[in-house]
């Protein structure tokens, strides 16, 4: 008989994919979009605050000329697929949750060509801008250590950016 393994934790992890032929102009967002979330890796340690976390996200993304989506937002993760808190991917620096070594968080900005608004589509599942310009989303699951954050579902051909 296999031993039962007693703890189960979830990750969760997302990536826009570049399929045929891509505008530059879908590149540079795709690009930015990434960029903009490991500047919001880069922002987590023990004594930092989720307000840091979505300040390098937005500005990043503001920087690029690109908004950032405040319908969706990261999220704790373990046991549970969602779990608190939120992590959201803009704020103001120094506000929010104060992170501790051992959280674990999902950090996924939505960033857009356009405007910052989305809309769901009838299947109650697909989302669109409202302006009907392009989107990207990355995603990794993040666990504060004591040195500053591991990042969970790093996989084996991407590195940590410098």
């Amino acid at each position: 008989m296999r031993p039962m393994c007693p703890l189960i934790y979830i990750a969760d992890s997302s990536k826009t994919y570049l399929v045929g032929e891509v505008s530059p102009l879908a590149k540079r967002l795709v690009q930015v979009t990434y960029e903009a979330m490991w500047k919001g890796i880069k922002a987590v340690r023990p004594g930092a605050r989720l307000g840091d976390v979505g300040h390098a996200i937005e500005r990043h993304a503001r920087r690029n000329g690109y908004s950032v989506v405040r319908e969706y937002c990261g999220h704790g993760i373990g046991r549970e697929m969602h779990e608190e808190p939120q992590v959201l991917h803009w704020g103001k620096p120094q506000t929010g949750l104060l992170l501790q070594e051992g959280m674990v968080f999902t950090i996924e900005p939505m960033i857009n060509q356009g405007r910052r608004s989305v809309r769901t589509e009838e299947d109650g599942w697909t989302v669109v801008t409202r302006d009907g310009q392009l989107s990207a989303q990355f995603e990794h699951t993040v666990a504060v250590t004591q040195n500053g954050v591991q990042v969970l579902t790093l996989g084996s051909e991407e590195r940590v950016p410098n």
